[in-house]
């Protein structure tokens, strides 16, 4: 299970990296074209819905043709978008390659869950999910750090570059490690109507869509604070590029550290009540910080501290979520997987544009997102995930 989670994780690690790498430099690149901080934001907002829509693409074709097929075509994709974004002349060329991106990185996410749910259930799979997310974790705590010495000794384009190198890597270890996990024997065929049908099942289903909102909630707050953050940081709190790196990573270390224990605690409270109370304390804590932000007590140690406890709760959270809502669902896992991760991202990049027009540089405004986030999470976990059903 250990080489497993360490290849799959490394795999899945080229998106996130693809995100968090340049936000140091998200400021500059405003400047560097001389549009607002919107226009800037709308680079992720094109990352997230491409990288959420794709995602319905490569999961029939991981059930059709295998797992390590996807992957390739993915990262090809991905190099390709990253070559361009380093060349890009306009800002509206920068969005346009950054999409590109995602539709490439969207492999990255389908395939290595689909591969988890073809070795393990339950909470096998919940640690191995977990195991995922700790290699993952070098993302949101080195990534920023990374991008800050790029930008330190050259310009944001750098950043693209490196990046379009760390996916021809990724290929060479799909290549070489990766082997295959679904049989020619339990491949499904491509069949527009059995995906519609699959799609519309899946959509009917009160607990996948539950679970698959619940976390995409969480993992939407994620996404507010990856959009905001870098002006916010920077402007209200007077933060240094690698000094938001640093804040950034202390900010992930809760999620990363407390996703370790999931598969523990599901196994010790039952993995649905692990949801719910995971989901209550994100909400308690994010809407806890927005009401001192309303109350103009907003401080540096105090987001990040609250985030921290925030972040921990959604720890044991998405995983968890992640692994139910694939449970009953062997037999079109890929297809699952894919809806699942396009609800989630589409989620996330509608969430940064909804919050975009309120943004005026401070922290209130992110904060309320994520606190709406929060209240979102809860409802639907009150209301599709009832206490009769915890386990």
């Amino acid at each position: 299970m250990l080489r497993t989670g360490l290849v799959l994780g490394l795999l899945a690690l080229v998106g996130p990296f693809a995100i968090d790498m340049y936000l140091p430099a998200m400021p500059g690149i405003a400047a560097a074209f001389g549009t607002p901080e919107t226009a800037v934001q709308a680079t992720l907002t094109g990352y997230f819905i491409a990288f959420g829509v794709a995602q319905l693409v490569y999961g029939p074709l991981a059930d059709r043709y295998g797992r390590r097929l996807p992957v390739f075509l993915g990262l090809a994709v991905f190099v390709a978008g990253s070559i361009g974004a380093a060349t890009a002349g306009s800002i509206g060329a920068l969005v346009t390659w950054r999409a590109v991106q995602g539709l490439g990185g969207a492999a990255l996410m389908v395939v290595p869950r689909a591969i988890v749910r073809d070795m393990y259930t339950g909470p096998q799979a919940t640690r191995l999910m977990a195991m995922i997310m700790l290699v993952i974790s070098v993302s949101p705590m080195l990534a920023p750090l990374a991008g800050s010495a790029v930008i330190a000794v050259a310009d944001w384009r750098t950043i693209f570059a490196v990046l379009a190198v760390a996916g021809l890597l990724s290929l060479l270890v799909t290549a070489l490690v990766q082997p295959e996990t679904l049989p020619p024997e339990r491949r499904l065929p491509i069949n527009a109507a059995a995906l519609i049908r699959g799609g519309r099942d899946l959509l009917r289903d009160p607990g996948f869509m539950g679970l698959t909102l619940i976390g995409g909630f969480g993992m939407a707050s994620f996404f507010v604070f990856i959009a905001f953050a870098p002006f916010v940081y920077v402007r209200e709190f007077g933060l240094t590029p690698t000094g938001f790196s640093v804040a950034f990573a202390v900010n992930a270390i809760g999620f990363f550290s407390a996703s370790q224990c999931a598969g523990y605690l599901g196994e010790r409270m039952g993995m649905r009540q692990l949801v719910r109370r995971g989901t209550a304390g994100f909400a308690l804590f994010t809407i806890l910080l927005f009401a001192l932000a309303l109350a103009g007590l907003t401080s540096l140690p105090l987001v990040v501290a609250g985030l921290f406890c925030a972040n921990a709760c959604l720890g044991v959270v998405i995983p968890t979520a992640m692994v139910l809502a694939l449970d009953d669902h062997g037999e079109n896992a890929g297809l699952a997987s894919s809806l699942g991760g396009t609800l989630q991202m589409v989620a996330g990049g509608v969430m940064i544009a909804a919050a975009g027009p309120f943004f005026d540089g401070t922290a209130l405004p992110m904060l309320g997102a994520i606190a709406v986030c929060g209240l979102a999470a809860m409802g639907l976990t009150a209301t599709m995930l009832p206490r009769e059903q915890v386990a």
